[in-house]
């Protein structure tokens, strides 16, 4: 037993146009041999000769061929019809599973790019605390006890305690202010890249900040994170050891 409506359908039609040509045919069929047993016997249609009984056989089958032509015909009309139908319906199926798979595909790299942005966020950490202890490296050279000395031991160890503690770019902001405290660019130059030392801390920060955008650039493609890392305190020294890198020296 089927469950396709369609089978259901079509088989009724079918039926229905058969029984209607075995009807038609039984009654013909009937009339024929009521009409050859009235008009003029059995035994005297028997005794005609060959040709007339058979163009008495094409006359008389003739309508039953031209009726189950006709029937016939509706009958594959009605099957290319309902075949049709059910290529279409099948047309439809396959379009909505394939919209439905291109919405999965698209969850599903929706889902992969939240988890490489989250995996980011906490490399993002990571990196912004190592740049933090490069720029607090960088800071107690120029200011600190190995540099100017303005920034004494005791002090040091507070600023230290609060980038520990959780605050966020305070070397970072730190040695924005004292560029821009400086005179000459030559002046700012010597805070980057005046020393070894120096120079070594912010080749160090460079490269690891722009290692840091390369990665945020591969999950971000609106490149929203890429611009927040270059706005905070620590990409802005980034730019600043750039710009800095090869102004001239002071004399």
């Amino acid at each position: 037993m089927t469950d396709d409506p369609f089978s259901e359908e079509k088989a009724s039609r079918r039926d229905w146009r058969i029984a209607l040509g075995l009807v038609l045919t039984v009654l013909w069929l009937v009339s024929a041999f009521a009409y050859v047993a009235a008009g003029m016997g059995w035994i005297r249609f028997l005794g005609q000769p060959m040709g007339d009984l058979g163009d008495f056989l094409d006359g008389a089958f003739a309508p039953l061929a031209f009726l189950w032509l006709v029937l016939g015909l509706f009958l594959q009309q009605s099957e290319l019809a309902q075949n049709n139908r059910a290529i279409r319906l099948q047309y439809e199926v396959m379009r909505k599973t394939a919209e439905q798979a291109e919405i999965q595909t698209r969850a599903i790299a929706a889902n992969e790019l939240h988890a490489r942005q989250d995996t980011f966020i906490e490399l993002a950490k990571l990196v912004g605390a190592h740049l933090e202890v490069v720029s607090g490296m960088l800071f107690m050279s120029v200011l600190g006890p190995a540099g100017s000395g303005e920034v004494d031991s005791d002090q040091m160890d507070v600023l230290w305690s609060r980038t520990s503690s959780g605050e966020a770019a305070l070397f970072s902001r730190r040695l924005i202010l004292l560029r821009f405290q400086q005179e000459s660019v030559a002046a700012a130059r010597e805070i980057f890249w005046g020393t070894p030392i120096r120079t070594r801390h912010s080749e160090t920060f460079i490269h690891s900040f722009e290692r840091l955008l390369r990665t945020a650039a591969s999950c971000d493609p609106e490149g929203m994170i890429v611009d927040a890392l270059r706005g905070n305190g620590q990409g802005r020294v980034c730019q600043i050891m750039k710009e800095l890198q090869h102004a001239p020296a002071a004399a």
